[in-house]
């Protein structure tokens, strides 16, 4: 059986797709635990109506579209390396496996979290999960660097400028949400 040559575009296509939807669902997600687990500062009567919205959000959001997104980007990452093999020998790819491989057990590990929010068995914060929800981002970088400069990832200044400036952004988060609840404490 011989692979049609625009099979590598659709791959690649579908590939990026599931991608930017996969990631989307990532970010989504852990930001509806973050609201999940602060509404329990809510009112008991309003605590129970925001648990089972969050519930069900989250639910939705990890079965319908984060899921989907991550075996579309999987599939489509197979059918490319089937069409080029010679990728797998490649240093790049062999790390970029390595990252992806750690975005999964994150994918996985939201599953694990939204299971004990779901069943109230669940102590971190909002501010650990604003944490959490870096690392994608983080991963997100790393990975697409890799994809982009392949074997010849820089390490010169630049590339140091634009680490700093993702830490840069992540503190920021960070700080503003603190700055956010300091305020609400006033209040």
């Amino acid at each position: 059986m011989t692979i049609p040559p625009e099979a590598y575009l659709w791959f690649k296509s579908l590939h990026i797709i599931g991608v930017v939807v996969w990631f989307a669902g990532l970010f989504y997600l852990v930001r509806l635990f973050i609201y999940h687990v602060e509404a329990n500062e809510y009112p008991p009567d309003q605590r129970e109506a925001f648990f089972k919205q969050y519930t069900l959000m989250e639910k939705r959001l990890a079965n319908i579209i984060t899921t989907p997104g991550m075996i579309l980007t999987v599939s489509m990452a197979c059918g490319l390396l089937i069409i080029q093999p010679s990728w797998l020998s490649e240093k790049w790819m062999q790390i970029k496996l390595l990252f992806v491989s750690f975005l999964l057990l994150y994918h996985f590990y939201c599953y694990r979290i939204m299971s004990k929010i779901q069943s109230k068995d669940f102590n971190w914060t909002g501010r650990q999960l604003r944490i959490l929800n870096e690392l994608p981002t983080l991963l997100l970088v790393v990975v697409v660097m890799l994809v982009v400069f392949k074997n010849n990832f820089p390490t010169n200044a630049a590339t140091w400028l634009i680490v700093g400036l993702v830490i840069f952004m992540a503190l920021s988060i960070q700080f503003y949400a603190r700055y956010r609840r300091l305020k609400k404490e006033e209040a």
